[in-house]
C-alpha cells in the first residue's frame, strides 16, 4: 500500500540573491495564463480557447484551427495543468480498463469509444480484435483531438481507428459512422461520477449510435457513501456557526440571516486521507445509487436509506465515493474508496492520484446532533450531473434562518476554503489589527478596497466612524453591494459611507472620489473566484496599485505594503509518480504526450513542467527538519503578504496554511539530500534557489542548482 508522504527537506526561505524577492509595484511583469475553457463553433475543426489575464482580471477569446500546433511550452499551458496526465499514471485504471476491454471485445466489431483523449482505450479495443473490426473515437476538445492523432500515429493505429473532433451528440450515423455500435468504451467519470455528463451522454448514445443490448466498458457503477463528524469540514461551510464563537464585533453573517453566506450546495472532490485523523466516523458505509451503463440510464433519480449511527456526534458531512464494475461478470472493479474502507480483496487499493478523489456533501449549520444505536433517514438524489443529499430534519419554527424569505436575493456563494478564511480567528485578528493601526490618526480618511473583499469593507466601515469607504468589488459587483446593504446595521454604519461602482471601470479618476485624494488602499488581497489560481498571480493587487496611483495622496497607506514569495524543497512522491513522464502505458507507447501534458522527468531540453497551483496539504505534508535526510521531488511556492510597515502583521500562505492553495514546481528527477551536509557522492547538502519574471515571456520562471 503506497500512501501518499511528503517532507520539507529545507525550510521555507525566500527567494532572490539576496535571500528574498520583494515584490513591488515596479518588479510587476505582464504574464497571462491560459485555461481550457471551450466554446462550441460551427466548425468542427476550430476551437474557442478564453485566455484569462490575471492581473487585471480580463478575459479574451482566441481562436486555434486544426492546422495550428498545438504549443509544448508551458507558457501555452492548453493540456499542461489538466489531468490526463494524471489518469494516464493510474496504473490500477489502466489495468483495469485493460482486463475489461479483452474480456468484452472477443470477436470483430464495431467499438464506440467516447471522450477518448489520448485513444488508449480505442487502441485497447483495436488490439483486441486484431485489428479486424471498427473502432470510433470521438473527442470534442480539439488540442486533445489532435494530441491522439500523434499517439495514434506512434503506435501505427491511425488506419484501425476513425477519430472524430465532435461531440458524440453530434455523430451521426450513415454520415460520420457506417452503422451502430455493437460495443461502448466511455470514460466520462469524474469524482462524483456524473459531472463530466454521463447520463446524458449514455442517453443519446442508446438513442441514436448503440445496437439494442450492445455490450459496455464500464458495465456498472455503485455510490457509497458514510455520515462523518469533523470539525475541519464543519469550518469549511458554517461560518455563521464559526463566527458566533469570534469577539471582535464584525459580523459577516448577522443574527437572524444565516443563509447570506453560504458554499454553493454540490459535492466537493477532496482527498480525505489526508484528513483522516480529523473525521470521526457516524455510520458504517452504504450504498446509494447503482448507475447501469448496460442500459439507457433516467435522467433523475431518488432514493431514501435508513441509516444506522455508530458513534455519537454531529454528522457535518457525507463522505461519498464510488466503485465501477467494469466487466459484465463481476471479476474487473475499480474503486475511489477512502483508504479506511476495507474493500473486498478482488478491489484492492488503487495508488494516490489526484484525478478521481472522494466528495464530501456539506448538511447545513452545526449539523445533526446523533447518538449511538439511532437511525437517520438520508434522502439522496441525483439530477443528470450531479448527486445530492439532504438528512430528514424537521427546522425548529422559532429558527431564525426563517425570518428573512428574501435572502436568496442577497446570498454570497463563496468557496468552502474562502468560508474558512472569514471564520479563522487568527486570520481576522491580525487583519483587524493591521487596518486599527492603519486608521490611527487619520480624519474622515478614504479607504479604497481595491479587491473583493467584504471583510476590510466592513472593517474600514467599522472601526472609522468618520471614514468613507469605496469598494471596487471586481468579481462580486452588485452582489457584493447589495450584500452589504443587507449587513450595515449589524456593523454599526451606514451606507452614506460606503461606495460600490455600478460599473466596473479600468481604473479611478479624482471624478470618481469626488476631488478628494485616497488615504488607505487596501485588499488581501483576494479575488472572487480565483481561488484555483497560483499564489504569485494575486499580484494583481500591485497592478491595481499601479494604475491608482494619480488618485494617491502623498501619504497613502498601501496594504499589504509588500508580498514575499517563499519557496521550500519538499518530498512529494506520489504527487511526482501521478505526473512523471509516460512511456509504455499497456502496451501503447504514450512518450510523445509527455511534453504537452507537462509531465516531469527526463524532458527534452529545454522543456520543463509547468507549475501546478496544489493544495500541499492534500498531500499529506510532514515537515521535517533540514538536518533529516530524503528525496526531494520538487519546490513549493507561496507568498506572505506583510501587512503593516513595521512588518510585524504577515499573512501566510503556506503549506501549513490549508485554505491556500500553493504552486508547485516539481523536479525533473528526483535528488537525494544528505543530513547535515553530503554523506556520499551520490546526496546533495543544500540547494540555491532563483526566481525571477521575465519580461519577455511574462512567466515566473525558477531556477536551482544542487550542490
Amino acid at each position: 500500500m503506497n500512501s501518499l508522504i511528503s517532507k520539507t527537506l529545507i525550510p521555507p526561505i525566500s527567494l532572490s540573491s539576496s535571500t528574498r524577492l520583494t515584490l513591488t509595484p515596479n518588479s510587476l511583469r505582464h504574464f497571462k495564463l491560459h485555461l481550457p475553457r471551450l466554446m462550441s463553433s460551427d466548425s468542427s475543426h476550430r476551437l474557442f480557447q478564453l485566455k484569462l489575464d490575471p492581473l487585471t482580471g480580463n478575459s479574451e477569446w482566441v481562436v486555434i484551427e486544426d492546422n495550428d500546433d498545438l504549443p509544448d511550452c508551458p507558457k501555452e499551458p492548453l493540456l499542461a495543468t489538466t489531468s490526463y496526465l494524471d489518469m494516464l499514471n493510474d496504473s490500477c485504471r489502466n489495468k483495469a480498463f485493460r482486463s475489461a476491454i479483452e474480456r468484452t471485445v472477443t470477436k470483430p466489431c464495431h467499438v464506440l469509444d467516447i471522450g477518448a483523449g489520448t485513444g488508449l482505450l480505442s487502441m485497447m479495443a483495436a488490439r483486441a480484435m486484431g485489428l479486424n473490426g471498427t473502432v470510433t473515437a470521438c473527442e470534442s476538445y480539439l488540442p486533445m483531438a489532435k494530441l491522439m492523432r500523434k499517439v495514434l500515429h506512434r503506435n501505427r493505429m491511425g488506419k484501425a481507428i476513425s477519430l472524430f473532433n465532435k461531440r458524440s451528440d453530434e455523430l451521426e450515423v450513415g454520415v460520420d459512422i457506417p452503422s451502430r455500435a455493437d460495443v461502448l468504451v466511455s470514460e466520462i467519470l469524474d469524482s462524483e461520477l456524473l459531472g463530466e455528463g454521463l447520463i446524458p451522454t449514455l442517453q443519446h448514445a442508446y438513442d441514436k449510435l448503440l445496437v439494442e443490448n450492445p455490450l459496455t466498458v464500464p458495465f456498472r457503477a455503485v455510490t457509497y457513501g458514510q455520515l462523518v463528524e469533523s470539525t475541519y469540514l464543519w469550518k469549511l461551510h458554517d461560518l455563521s456557526g464559526i463566527e458566533a464563537k469570534v469577539s471582535d464585533g464584525i459580523h459577516l453573517v448577522p443574527t437572524g440571516s444565516d443563509s447570506i453566506i453560504q458554499v454553493k450546495s454540490r459535492q466537493y472532490p477532496m482527498h480525505c486521507d489526508a484528513i483522516r485523523e480529523e473525521i470521526k466516523l457516524l455510520s458504517e458505509p452504504f450504498e446509494i445509487f447503482e448507475f447501469d451503463f448496460w442500459k439507457r440510464p433516467e435522467s433523475n433519480g431518488e432514493t431514501k436509506v435508513q441509516v444506522k449511527v455508530i458513534d455519537d456526534g454531529n454528522i457535518h458531512a457525507i463522505v461519498s465515493w464510488w466503485v465501477l464494475q467494469l466487466d459484465r461478470e463481476g471479476t474487473v472493479f475499480y474503486s475511489t474508496a477512502p483508504r479506511w474502507i476495507n474493500s473486498p480483496a478482488n478491489i484492492g487499493y488503487r495508488d494516490w492520484c489526484d484525478h478521481w478523489k472522494q466528495c464530501v456533501w456539506f448538511f447545513r449549520g452545526k449539523g445533526m446532533s446523533v447518538s449511538r444505536g439511532e437511525e437517520v433517514l438520508l434522502e439522496a438524489s441525483h439530477t443528470e450531473t450531479s448527486v445530492s443529499y439532504n438528512l430528514n430534519v424537521q427546522v425548529p419554527k422559532n429558527d431564525t434562518r426563517q425570518h428573512d424569505h428574501n435572502i436568496r436575493d442577497f446570498q454570497l456563494l463563496l468557496s468552502p476554503e474562502r468560508i474558512a478564511i472569514y471564520g479563522d480567528s487568527k486570520w481576522r485578528s491580525s487583519v483587524l489589527a493591521a487596518v486599527r493601526n492603519a486608521l490611527q490618526g487619520r480624519v474622515n480618511p478614504l479607504c479604497v478596497v481595491v479587491d473583493d473583499s467584504i471583510f476590510l469593507t466592513l472593517l474600514a466601515a467599522n472601526l472609522s466612524k468618520t471614514s468613507h469607504v469605496l469598494s471596487l468589488f471586481p468579481g462580486l459587483r452588485e452582489k457584493g453591494a447589495q450584500y452589504l446593504e443587507t449587513v450595515v446595521k449589524a456593523n454599526c454604519f451606514s451606507m452614506d459611507r460606503v461606495e460600490v461602482p455600478e460599473k466596473r471601470k479600468p481604473c479611478l479618476t479624482l471624478h470618481d472620489t469626488r476631488g478628494k485624494k485616497v488615504d488607505m488602499l487596501i485588499g488581501e488581497p483576494y479575488y472572487y473566484a480565483n481561488e484555483g489560481m497560483l499564489p504569485w498571480q494575486n499580484l494583481r493587487f500591485w497592478k491595481d496599485r499601479t494604475l491608482l496611483d494619480p488618485v494617491l495622496s502623498e501619504d497613502a497607506l498601501i496594504m499589504p505594503c509588500k508580498g514575499i514569495l517563499k519557496a521550500c524543497a519538499m518530498s512529494l512522491p506520489d504527487l511526482w509518480s501521478s505526473r512523471c513522464c509516460l512511456g509504455d502505458v499497456e502496451g501503447f507507447d504514450h512518450s510523445i504526450v509527455n511534453t504537452t501534458l507537462g509531465a516531469c522527468g527526463e524532458l527534452p531540453a529545454p522543456k520543463e513542467g509547468p507549475f501546478l497551483p496544489f493544495s500541499v496539504w492534500q498531500c499529506g505534508e510532514i515537515k521535517v527538519k533540514f538536518t533529516e535526510g530524503g528525496i526531494c521531488h520538487g519546490f513549493v511556492l507561496w507568498v506572505d503578504w506583510i501587512m503593516d510597515t513595521d512588518n510585524s502583521i504577515v499573512i501566510s500562505t503556506g503549506p501549513e496554511h490549508r485554505y491556500w492553495k500553493q504552486g508547485v514546481k516539481l523536479l525533473s528527477k528526483p535528488v537525494a539530500v544528505g543530513i547535515n551536509g553530503c554523506n556520499s557522492n551520490s546526496e546533495y547538502g543544500s540547494t540555491i534557489v532563483e526566481v525571477l519574471f521575465e519580461p519577455s515571456s511574462s512567466e515566473l520562471i525558477l531556477k536551482h542548482a544542487f550542490l
